[in-house]
């Protein structure tokens, strides 16, 4: 019976889904620093694709472009979503999935009821394994040879980064903290306690990502909003939809720049060390309204959500208006089109990859559940020259949907290995993919 319901659920989604309509056919519509937005169109529930998970066949790999090679670096994994390499080149990977949400609007009502359903149906919506795994390659051939648990306990980790001896793990409530030494392959308990980000009890964005800045000084946690567009009350918002900044030496943290809607990748561009960052927008205007975005950010910045998107472009449906903030909102750098659910971003620093890569920026997009055509599901590079993004922009990694559009598999985290190659997270496919020079 539950098949039989869920089934007609997502046939009536269609039908009424079907009633808007369909976004651009082009796959880097809303791409670019000054991207055409198009104009804001509501309607009684999202926009949906109600896409199908049918996994990776075995032997499968997505596709690279000419002179790269795909392997499965490690597989078999429980739902991978963010990747670290240590200093050795053993890489972690964090198996992770949202926690419980209470008092959230977005899960009531009509609305609620098909976002539960479809991301149920694309396999968003599972439990946490709250551990980190090690994988090694001893031999270098490109495929980890061992694993081991690194550390289990945690409550929905994701982001992870090493200052000196001190590795820093960020949960969905705060950011902890373990000892490590060159080669350790394992860690206990949950980590002492660092600094706390917002998160219960209804934690609507729950994944946090922690970087170090580059002079190993000071940490960059990002915390998403606990809503699409406020309708949670704004003082569930509070420090939310921002990018928090902790001092080492002081253990002060405070607020380093807000009005961005869910930020997770963090990088610094390796000519100026600004730091960038990757957000998704806000949902229900349109199949390709508003872009999701990669911007560099600034101390005290505010980028417009939820009053305003790209810059100072007003979101009516936002009560009470803010035209104070609006006036003061910042306009992202480089659009990645819509309802891609850009989530990793990571620099080329490298020296494998053609000379046309270096310096250049791997966007890992997740992709939609709630726009027609469905948008996304691939990695994305975007090259830079003078410290800034240029066109046009590559699908560097697709396939993750297949010919019939049934998902094989969903990018997440990006990073770049010991040796110059690209690793990627997929959470749906259980894969860390590998992609290197094939030559």
């Amino acid at each position: 019976m539950r098949h039989v319901l869920l089934a007609a659920s997502a046939a009536l989604a269609l039908a009424l889904g079907s009633c808007q309509s369909p976004g651009s056919g082009d796959p880097f519509v809303g791409f670019g620093p000054n991207p055409e937005l198009a104009q804001p169109r509501t309607g009684l529930i999202p926009s949906v694709g109600v896409p199908e998970v049918v996994g990776w066949p075995a032997n499968a790999a997505p596709q690279a472009p000419p002179g790269f090679k795909v392997t499965r670096f490690g597989e078999g994994l429980d739902h991978p979503r963010w990747l670290y390499v240590l200093p050795n080149g053993d890489v972690l990977v964090a198996e992770s999935a949202g926690p419980a949400s209470r008092g959230d609007k977005n899960s009531k009502g009509v609305r609620g009821f098909f976002q539960k359903m479809l991301m149920t149906k694309v396999k968003s919506v599972v439990t946490s394994p709250d551990r980190i795994l090690l994988l090694r390659d001893a031999d270098g051939d490109g495929v980890a040879e061992t694993r081991t648990i690194f550390a289990q306990g945690l409550k929905s980790p994701f982001g992870m980064t090493l200052v000196g001896d001190t590795l820093y793990v960020a949960n969905h409530d705060g950011v902890v903290s373990y000892p490590y030494r060159t080669g350790d392959t394992q860690e206990t308990g949950p980590g002492a306690p660092v600094f706390a980000l917002p998160g219960p009890p209804i934690n609507h964005h729950w994944t946090k990502n922690v970087v170090a800045s580059p002079d190993g000084a000071k940490l960059y946690a990002t915390v998403g909003s606990n809503s699409n567009i406020g309708e949670n009350g704004m003082a569930a918002e509070e420090g939310r939809a921002a990018i928090w900044e902790y001092d080492l030496a002081t253990r002060k943290a405070r607020v380093y720049a807000s009005g961005i809607r869910n930020p997770n990748g963090i990088d610094f561009e390796p000519t100026t060390g600004a730091m960038w960052t990757v957000s998704n927008e806000r949902d229900e205007i349109g199949n390709d309204l508003p872009p999701d975005y990669l911007t560099s950010v600034k101390d005290g910045g505010f980028y417009g959500w939820p009053y305003s998107y790209w810059g100072r472009n007003v979101d009516r449906r936002v009560k009470p208006q803010r035209p104070d903030l609006v006036a003061a909102a910042l306009t992202p750098d480089y659009a990645t089109g819509p309802h891609t659910a850009s989530l990793g971003l990571a620099f080329y620093r490298g020296d494998a990859f053609p000379p046309a890569f270096r310096g250049g920026a791997f966007i890992g997009q997740h992709g939609s559940w709630n726009r027609k055509p469905l948008n996304g599901y691939r990695v994305v590079f975007i090259p830079f020259a003078g410290g800034r993004p240029q066109m046009p922009p590559q699908a560097f990694l697709t396939g993750f949907l297949n010919a019939d559009d049934k998902i094989q598999g969903r990018p997440v985290g990006v990073i770049v290995d010991k040796r110059g190659a690209l690793l990627v997270a997929d959470d749906v496919g259980g894969i860390v993919w590998r992609v290197a020079p094939s030559a």
